[in-house]
């Protein structure tokens, strides 16, 4: 049993780390607007999959260590993820139900809500975006759900996390 839980914790955080290491990667210029919210895909993977393991509290942690890492203001990314998370967890009975398609769907939307909330503490720092690019990570972490829910359940179930 205890075995089987440090497998869990070790195999949750080291998609974090995969996820944060996405996030900052570097990119050619043109494609930054439409990067996949990477920490905010894992998030909502591991808290529809796991809700009794991954929560508010390790919504609020991946937002602050992203907001570190981004250089952002302190805060943004941890509210916005907390914020999803906390719609992932009253909504992850239904979402587990639907198809992957919906489940894209519901993704966008979530990922949309996130960017809505860094915009809007961008705007309330005077340095936000004046157009509406900055959805396109919605729609782009939409596109990529497929591979990343496929890749996360094999993983969940390769090594037993429960």
């Amino acid at each position: 049993m205890l075995q089987q839980e440090a497998h869990a914790y070790w195999v949750i955080l080291a998609t974090f780390v995969a996820a944060y290491v996405l996030a900052v990667l570097s990119i050619p210029h043109w494609l930054m607007w439409a990067r996949p919210e990477w920490v905010a895909l894992a998030l909502i993977y591991w808290t529809i999959a796991l809700p009794h393991r991954v929560g508010i509290f390790t919504g609020l942690i991946a937002g602050l260590l992203l907001d570190s890492l981004e250089g952002a203001a302190l805060g943004q990314n941890a509210l916005a993820l907390v914020l999803v998370t906390l719609l992932c967890l009253t909504l992850y009975q239904r979402l587990r139900q639907f198809s992957v398609l919906q489940q894209a769907g519901m993704v966008f939307v979530l990922v949309g809500i996130n960017q809505l909330v860094c915009q809007w503490v961008q705007n309330l720092e005077g340095v936000g975006s004046p157009t509406l690019l900055f959805l396109l990570p919605a729609v782009s972490s939409a596109l990529v759900w497929p591979l990343v829910l496929y890749t996360l359940r094999a993983l969940r179930r390769h090594y037993l996390v429960t």
